[in-house]
């Protein structure tokens, strides 16, 4: 068995989020504890209490996701000694793959996505993104390219075949969807985002970001990373840091981060966090990869039993 450790993205939280690992584990109660104590305000309060308004917060939804994720992996380390061939985390996710690395520690990433979380809010509120479905991404790449320029408009997510994410001036996003549709999207939908992230328009946020992470401690990966820019192995901490910069205001190649997962010998993925998105994404690109989540006591023991027995995980433990 080769095993990939999987960290939920923005858009994956959920009111209720964590609550019953917490109340079940003593590692996961600990990393929600942590949480509040480092960053001076009810991280596990809003996960589970919410309400709703205040979780969609990107100020409070991504260190939410961050504690959540996890307090989900320690949970699994603590039923189960697991060796992960390598991590990935799909955007916010990226920093929760870190912690499992080694790379940072957990306050540090606290503090960091935090920081960034700060920075997304406060951007330009004319950038959105939108979600365009039923298209592959050279299709979406061709209309982006004949309507707008690459400032205001580009491929900000390629999440999975038919599910591309656009990014860019309110503007440019709105005279994109009767070309889409013309091209045969099924759908475009506006994303609840405050800004066009992942795009050229976050460049302010990547150079403040890069500074933020001078005043923490990185370590070189204990398991290797695939990067959302490069879809490439990493474990250099510098490089590490220098992409994870870069992303905010890169395409997530989430896609080709499955796809070298796949050309990397992985055949079972579990992602820890709120939900099992990366898990519908991975199913797919790459079918063959077994897949599971952690994020409450059933989909936790589902996960240990796949991973004790080599089983498949019924459908009804990963939805």
């Amino acid at each position: 068995m080769s095993l990939a450790l999987l960290f939920s993205p923005q858009g994956s939280q959920a009111v209720g989020m964590g609550r019953e690992l917490a109340e079940r584990s003593d590692a996961a109660r600990a990393t929600f504890e942590e949480a509040d104590l480092t960053l001076g305000w009810g991280v596990s309060e809003a996960c589970w209490s919410g309400p709703s308004e205040r979780l969609n917060d990107t100020r409070q939804t991504q260190p939410c996701l961050l504690t959540t994720s996890v307090a989900a992996h320690r949970a699994l380390l603590e039923r189960i000694e697991i060796e992960a061939r390598l991590v990935a985390g799909h955007s916010v996710g990226e920093y929760a793959a870190l912690v499992a690395a080694g790379v940072l520690s957990f306050a540090a990433a606290l503090r960091l996505v935090s920081r960034r979380a700060e920075l997304m809010a406060g951007v330009d509120a004319d950038g959105g993104m939108a979600a365009v479905l039923g298209l592959d991404r050279d299709a979406v790449e061709d209309v982006v390219a004949s309507i707008a320029r690459p400032t205001e408009l580009v491929v900000a997510n390629d999440n999975a075949p038919g599910q591309v994410v656009i990014s860019g001036r309110r503007d440019a996003l709105k005279a994109a969807i009767a070309p889409m549709r013309f091209a045969g999207a099924k759908r475009v939908l506006p994303l609840p985002v405050s800004g066009a992230f992942h795009s050229p328009l976050m460049a302010e946020v990547a150079d403040a970001l890069a500074t933020a992470f001078e005043s923490e401690e990185w370590r070189d990966a204990e398991v290797p990373m695939i990067s959302n820019v490069t879809a490439e192995p990493l474990t250099d901490a510098t490089r590490i840091r220098a992409l994870l910069a870069e992303q905010v205001r890169s395409p997530v190649e989430w896609v080709r981060c499955v796809e070298r997962m796949a050309d990397e010998g992985i055949d079972l993925a579990v992602e820890c966090g709120s939900g099992s998105v990366l898990v519908g994404m991975l199913r797919r690109i790459a079918p063959g990869i077994r897949t599971a989540n952690v994020g409450d006591e059933a989909s936790l023991e589902a996960a240990v039993r796949l991973l004790r027995s080599g089983a498949a995980v019924p459908a009804s433990a990963t939805s």
